[in-house]
């Protein structure tokens, strides 16, 4: 009777062992294979970078497949004129700046990269900033929205940028252009943007400030 008993708590033990290793195994198995991207800078002006894999996919509906030749941002709100960007003009038509930031996430990782693009505020000056505007609103692809102050994207040269250590925008990191909000935390460096919007709202909240993050989100100085 004791060997039965016995026997009986090896097997289930055994099984739930066994369970466990499946499910470890299932979990390593659902994971996206890492993309590699051997071209990439890695060292800039003394300074390490980090690897474009070293990103974490938390976008909220995936990566957006975006057709640059179609592709059109759009500067609405109070603005002289509403104004629409080709990726062409983006990418061509303006001065090109270059500066190495850390995007640091609320999920606690962070990435140096080196990022490449336009000031937002030469996008903006296109269109002709009103002196009403306060609040620049961002839209995406996938149904995305933040925000930032107006005084904050002209004072600190805020980049819309198209390239990161030295390469085209990935799909899944923003292609054609991600906003790169220096010093704020990583929900509000928007990708896949389709429209920017000048506006004296100061209550708009974006898709994760609407859930409760806060709407000023800046990295405490080290």
């Amino acid at each position: 009777m004791e060997n039965a008993k016995r026997h009986r708590g090896i097997l289930i033990a055994a099984g739930a062992l066994l369970l466990i290793a499946l499910i470890f195994v299932g979990i390593y198995w659902q994971k996206p294979p890492k993309m590699l991207y051997p071209e990439e800078i890695r060292e800039y002006e003394g300074q390490d970078l980090s690897s474009i894999s070293d990103f974490r996919e938390n976008s909220i509906k995936g990566p957006q497949q975006v057709d640059d030749s179609t592709y059109r941002l759009k500067i609405t709100g109070i603005v002289n004129k509403t104004v629409e960007y080709s990726y062409d003009d983006i990418t061509s038509d303006f001065q090109k700046h270059q500066k190495v930031i850390t995007l640091h996430c609320v999920e606690g990782w962070s990435v140096k990269i080196l990022w490449e693009g336009v000031l937002l505020e030469d996008l903006l000056q296109e269109a002709g900033i009103e002196s009403e505007a306060q609040i620049v609103i961002f839209r995406a692809y996938d149904g995305y929205s933040t925000s930032l102050q107006l005084d904050y994207v002209l004072e600190k040269d805020i980049l819309i940028a198209y390239k990161m250590n030295g390469l085209t925008l990935p799909t899944e990191r923003g292609f054609p252009i991600q906003l790169v909000a220096e010093s704020k935390y990583g929900y509000k460096w928007i990708k896949w943007i389709t429209e920017i919007e000048l506006s004296n709202d100061t209550d708009f909240r974006g898709f994760w400030e609407s859930r409760g993050y806060p709407n000023d989100p800046t990295v405490p100085e080290k």
